[in-house]
């Protein structure tokens, strides 16, 4: 005799597990916490007290116990925004490429400098030509930029080719990956300038009529609008460890690279790896979306000394 029985499985497979009443163990522990403290108080205080008082103590600690427990903000747990928020209020805000800690300024600086700076630490260590991004002892990653494919616009056949596709590549990675969607700001300067320098050459009065009007088209749109283009990564991250194992390590990233870009055109994907100045230029966008991108000339290799000029 067989019996079969249907197990629902929830679509965030990263959802704690519930363990009591619907709350899950950290939320049980909050709740546990939060009613040890106020018997504890009624124990200790209950009798000194009248009851009301001790009612009007004790309900707003429990109201914000179970908003810590039950809360939520941008689906993230409330204890633990409020302790990202603690931290973030606690680190510094001015960090500057030191190796070691900032040291104080000199004693005849009449001037109150504040509070010093801290370093940056980056894991990153070095862009090399290729694109490769040394992380030290944490190996080496590749980043490589994946197009990207209307989903909602195919037939439901094609859907399932696209998702079985993906899944081919899902259980086929063999170490950390991650997908990175980010949005970035797009810049039609560049764009409309090419296109105004370019209409006295055109042979027809015709055209050059349709790209002025386009030109200003583009003008208006970049005025009224803030453009934005989605950017998809895929970042590969392979450890280095011993002698030698840089090598290995960039080997092994750029055969998972393969291995993707060919599991991933099934699906109608192009992955192309980013160089180094890509690589250097979309770090530098990390840092500051809003800053214009460097020339490639005027970035600095890692073992020159950077000097400034000043003027008198």
């Amino acid at each position: 005799m067989s019996w079969t029985e249907i197990v629902r499985i929830p679509a965030d497979v990263e959802q704690p597990d519930k363990i009591v009443w619907g709350f899950t163990a950290r939320q049980v522990a909050i709740l546990a916490v939060i009613g040890t403290a106020v018997y504890l108080g009624y124990t200790a205080f209950g009798e000194r007290i009248p009851l009301t008082a001790f009612a009007a103590i004790a309900l707003p600690v429990t109201v914000v116990g179970v908003l810590l427990a039950v809360g939520t903000h941008d689906g993230i747990s409330l204890d633990r925004f409020l302790l990202a928020a603690l931290r973030h209020h606690r680190s510094p805000k001015h960090l500057v490429a030191e190796p070691g800690d900032v040291p104080p300024p000199p004693t005849w600086v009449a001037a109150n400098p504040g509070p010093l700076p801290a370093p940056l630490k980056l894991p990153a260590r070095e862009v090399a030509g290729d694109g490769l991004v040394d992380l030290g002892p944490d190996g080496v990653v590749a980043i490589a930029e994946v197009s990207t494919v209307s989903f909602a616009l195919r037939t439901p056949d094609e859907q399932d080719g696209l998702v079985a596709a993906f899944g081919r590549w899902l259980n086929s990675l063999s170490g950390p990956v991650q997908i990175l969607v980010r949005a970035e700001r797009v810049d039609l300067t560049t764009t409309i300038a090419t296109l105004q320098e370019r209409v006295p050459q055109l042979p027809h009065p015709a055209l050059a009529h349709a790209a002025h009007e386009h030109a200003a088209f583009l003008t208006e749109l970049a005025t009224r609008h803030e453009l934005l283009r989605r950017q998809v990564l895929l970042v590969i991250r392979e450890p280095s460890t011993g002698a030698g194992a840089k090598t290995a390590a960039a080997a092994r990233a750029y055969r998972r690279l393969d291995e993707a870009a060919r599991l991933l055109g099934a699906c109608g994907l192009t992955v192309r790896l980013l160089d180094g100045p890509a690589v250097t230029a979309l770090l530098a966008s990390c840092f500051d979306p809003t800053a214009p991108p460097l020339p490639a000339d005027e970035l600095a290799r890692p073992d020159e000394a950077i000097s400034v000029r000043g003027r008198r």
